[in-house]
Parts: structure tokens; C-alpha cells; sequence
């Protein structure tokens, strides 16, 4: 059986906010500054190791008991960007989620109720010190929300071939203006179009907290482990930001045969994908 710290974690999708490095107060600016001259930073593969790690203790670690210090970076037009992990504050609010992802034997055998309820108290203090707490990333597992998809463009996809050891990569990067005038569009045409639903509900969500960042930043839309539970050969083929552009476009025109078109590449896309899952 391989070792935590070796085998690849899969199915979880990432979006996240990469903000410039003056976006952040001191003494928290002076350290990231350091941490962006690393040569070692670990990835999001060893973020979800340390997860899982935590799982395997009796009684397991439901949340971090200490912040991390990690952050991914990047430099966008000689700016430097960082988006914190903020493993502690994530790991809170997958917990709140995770009664709706699992049915209560499995949930109680995973984490027992204490060990939830204990987090839960944890939590609520927390938070009562750091009313304005946010994370930099949001998760998605054996799926990409459509809302995702909105803040983005075809032309910004990048999409890594497999080679040897190396898996694929397929990820979309664009300027936070961007995906903020995205949101604003597309909301405009559905709220015309359409009766209120998860759709407009999510969007409004994903876009409140878009707002809460630097107009600087950069938006990063990352397939991360969920390469692993799609096909390469569809991977390859996968233009779902084009899909749902597409979609929001034909709506706009009135074009309800095209808008149902879009619509039907992106079920028939995700539908493997959900039916590995329940497979799983």
C-alpha cells in the first residue's frame, strides 16, 4: 500500500485568488516575500496528503490545530501574487458541507460526532476573533460548479499534455477584473432569461466573494486531481468555459435551441465524471 506522503490524491478542483503581495498587512506581506524565494514550495497534491494524514490518527484531526504557512504563487505582469492555503479556515468550512456529501454511518465513521462537534465549538470561537475570515480557495470534488466556468474564458485554457511520470494539467488564469465583468454580464442575461435557481444562486455567491479581493488579483479556474477521473482523450476535447460562454450567449439572443445545445455538451461532458463517482 503506497505511503501517504507518495500517492496521488484525486478528484478535487480548485478555484482560487492569487493576490498581490501589497494586498497584505504586515508582518504577513515580509513573510510571504520570504516564502515566495523558496525553491521547495509544495504543491496542491502535498496539501491534500497532509489532509489525509490527519484522517489517520485515533481519534483523526477533523481541522489543522494551527494555521499554515503555505501559499501558492505566481507572478502576473512582474506583480507578485499570492494565494494563501489557509488549510485551518478551509478545513472548517468543508466540515459545515460534509453531512450533505455523506450519508450518517459513513460521516460518523469518518469523523465522529464529538470530533465534528468539537470542531464545530472550535469554529464558532474562531470566528468570533476573525469576523471578516475568508478563504482564498474554494473545492469542488468529482465535479467543477458551472458558476466556475463563467469567470473564465476558452482563450485563457492551458491544457498540459501527460508525459512519463508527469500527469495532465488543465487550468484557465484571468485578471480578476475580467471574471468580475463576467459575473456581472452573465447575471444581467440570466436574471432575464431564466427563473431564479443553483445556477444564479451560485453565481451571486461566487461573485460576492470575488469582490472580496484586491482588484488586482488573478483568478485561477485548476482541474487539479480531477484530471485523474476523466479520459485524456476527453480532457483534451474539454471546452467547457467555451460551453457555458456559448450558453449565456445564446440566452442573451434569445436562441433557446443553441442555449439547450451548450447546455447539452456540458451534461453529457460531466456525466462520466458523476458516473465514476458513483461507481466509487
Amino acid at each position: 500500500m503506497p505511503k501517504v506522503s507518495s500517492v496521488v490524491v484525486p478528484y478535487a478542483a480548485y478555484l482560487r485568488v492569487y493576490e498581490p503581495l501589497t494586498a497584505f498587512p504586515e508582518p504577513e506581506r515580509t513573510h510571504w516575500a520570504r516564502y515566495a524565494r523558496r525553491p521547495d514550495r509544495p504543491s496542491y497534491q502535498d496539501e491534500l496528503r497532509r489532509s489525509l494524514a490527519d484522517l489517520l490518527p485515533t481519534p483523526p484531526v477533523a481541522v489543522p490545530v494551527h494555521e499554515s504557512g503555505d501559499a501558492f504563487v505566481l507572478e502576473a505582469d512582474g506583480v507578485l501574487c499570492v494565494c494563501p492555503w489557509r488549510t485551518r479556515l478551509r478545513g472548517w468550512l468543508a466540515l459545515a458541507g460534509l453531512g450533505e456529501e455523506l450519508p450518517p454511518p459513513v460521516l460518523d465513521a469518518v469523523l465522529p460526532p464529538v470530533v465534528r462537534h468539537q470542531a464545530a465549538q472550535d469554529y464558532e470561537r474562531w470566528l468570533a476573533r476573525n469576523p471578516d475570515a475568508r478563504p482564498w480557495i474554494r473545492t469542488a470534488t468529482w465535479q467543477i460548479p458551472l458558476n466556475w466556468f463563467v469567470l473564465v474564458a476558452d482563450e485563457e485554457r492551458r491544457y498540459d499534455k501527460p508525459s512519463g511520470d508527469v500527469p495532465p494539467m488543465l487550468r484557465y488564469r484571468t485578471p480578476m477584473v475580467q471574471a468580475r465583468r463576467r459575473v456581472a454580464r452573465a447575471l444581467r442575461t440570466l436574471k432575464d432569461t431564466i427563473e431564479e435557481g443553483p445556477l444564479i444562486d451560485g453565481l451571486v455567491d461566487v461573485g460576492r466573494w470575488l469582490e472580496e479581493f484586491h482588484p488586482r488579483s488573478v483568478v485561477e479556474l485548476d482541474y487539479g486531481g480531477l484530471v485523474h477521473a476523466v479520459p485524456a482523450v476527453d480532457l483534451a476535447d474539454d471546452h467547457s468555459a467555451a460551453d457555458v460562454a456559448e450558453g449565456i450567449e445564446a440566452l442573451r439572443r434569445g436562441d433557446g435551441t443553441a442555449a439547450g445545445e451548450a447546455y447539452g455538451r456540458l451534461v453529457e461532458r460531466w456525466r462520466t465524471v458523476r458516473d465514476r463517482r458513483s461507481a466509487n
